[in-house]
C-alpha cells in the first residue's frame, strides 16, 4: 500500500512523521493483529498530527473499501451499531493511513459481544506517583485475581499507568464480569487504602492511585496491546512477562524502541486464551478470600 503524504508529521516533538507510524504498524501486524482480530474497534485518529485536532471515530467512514470488515453489534439502549473489525495486517496499514494513531478495542468479540472474555483493571495513578508505586498495585491486583483462579497479564500502557488483565472463557455476561471487576478492584484497594482507591469522583480520591474496573462495562474498551499512544514521545502500549515489571515504565517503549520487540521477544500475551477462567466460578470465590 502506498503511504499518502507519508513525510506529514505526526509526532513534532519527536521528528516522526506518518510514513514512520504506518511503518511502525507494518512492522507488528503479526503481534499486534492477534489482539484486534474479531472485536469491535474505536480508533483515535490524526490525518495532520497529534499537535491538530484528532477524534474519536466509533463507526466505519463512509470511503472505506469494502475489503474491511464492518459488523453491527447490538447498542445498549436498543438497535445497532456498525463498527470496523481488523483482522489482518492490510486493514492495519489501511487504517493507520487514515490517520490512526490509537486502536482502542472491546473487552467482548463481535461474535459474543455481551459476554466479555477479558476482565481488565487500569491503574490511575495522580501526578508524581513513584512508579514502584504502580508496580506493588499491579503485582497486589495480580495476587487477587490468582486468588479466585484468574490468571493475571500485564501491559505498560504507553500513558500514565499499567493494565492488569485476566483472560475469561465468554460464558459470563457483561453485568457479572463487571460486578467481578469491581469487588476485585475493591478487595486490592483493601490492602492500601492510603494509597489506593476506588473512589469514583475526582475530588474524593486525593492523592491514591484509582484502580478503574470501569472499562469492564458494555461497550468499553481498552488501549489495544502495541498501539502508540497520540502523546509526545510517541510510547507504545506494550505486553510485559511479570519479571519485566522491576524496571517497567508504563512509557517506557518508544516507537523506535517497540518495533523492534517482536523480533526479539515473543508476545508475552500471546497464549492468552489458554488461561480463559469462568467469571461466576471466580465471583463465587470472592466470600471464600474474605
Amino acid at each position: 500500500m502506498k503511504i499518502s503524504h507519508e513525510d506529514k508529521v505526526f509526532y513534532p516533538e519527536d521528528g516522526l512523521t506518518k510514513g514512520d507510524v504506518v511503518g511502525y504498524y507494518r512492522d507488528v501486524a503479526d503481534a499486534m493483529v492477534p489482539h484486534l482480530r474479531g472485536r469491535p474497534l474505536t480508533l483515535r485518529r490524526f490525518p495532520d498530527g497529534i499537535a491538530k485536532q484528532g477524534w474519536f471515530q466509533k463507526h466505519p467512514g463512509e470511503h472505506f473499501p469494502d475489503s474491511v470488515r464492518v459488523e453491527s453489534v447490538p447498542r445498549a439502549g436498543g438497535g445497532t451499531d456498525d463498527y470496523v473489525v481488523c483482522d489482518d495486517a492490510e486493514t492495519l496499514e489501511y487504517l493507520a493511513n487514515q490517520g490512526t494513531v490509537e486502536f482502542h478495542v472491546w473487552l467482548s468479540t463481535v461474535d459474543a459481544p455481551t459476554c466479555p472474555d477479558r476482565l481488565v483493571l487500569d491503574l490511575d495513578p495522580p501526578d508524581g506517583t513513584p512508579v514502584a508505586e504502580l508496580r506493588a498495585a499491579a503485582r497486589r491486583i495480580r495476587d487477587e485475581y490468582e486468588r479466585v483462579g484468574l490468571t493475571a497479564f500485564v501491559q505498560a500502557t504507553g500513558g500514565r499507568g499499567f493494565h492488569v488483565l485476566a483472560p475469561l472463557d465468554a460464558k459470563s455476561d457483561t453485568d457479572v464480569v463487571l460486578e467481578l471487576s469491581r469487588a476485585l478492584a475493591d478487595r486490592v484497594a483493601a490492602t492500601g487504602p492510603d494509597r489506593l482507591t476506588t473512589a469514583q469522583r475526582k475530588e474524593k480520591r486525593g492523592d491514591r492511585i484509582f484502580l478503574d474496573a470501569n472499562r469492564n462495562g458494555y461497550a468499553q474498551t481498552f488501549v489495544a496491546p502495541y498501539s502508540l499512544r497520540a502523546r509526545p514521545g510517541a510510547a507504545a502500549a506494550t505486553p510485559l512477562d511479570w519479571r519485566e515489571l522491576g524496571k517497567a515504565e508504563p512509557d517506557g517503549w518508544s516507537l523506535a524502541k517497540e518495533k523492534q520487540r517482536p523480533a526479539r521477544k515473543d508476545d508475552p500475551w500471546r497464549a492468552l486464551d489458554e488461561h480463559a477462567a469462568s467469571a461466576e466460578t471466580a465471583l463465587a470465590k470472592l466470600p471464600s478470600a474474605e
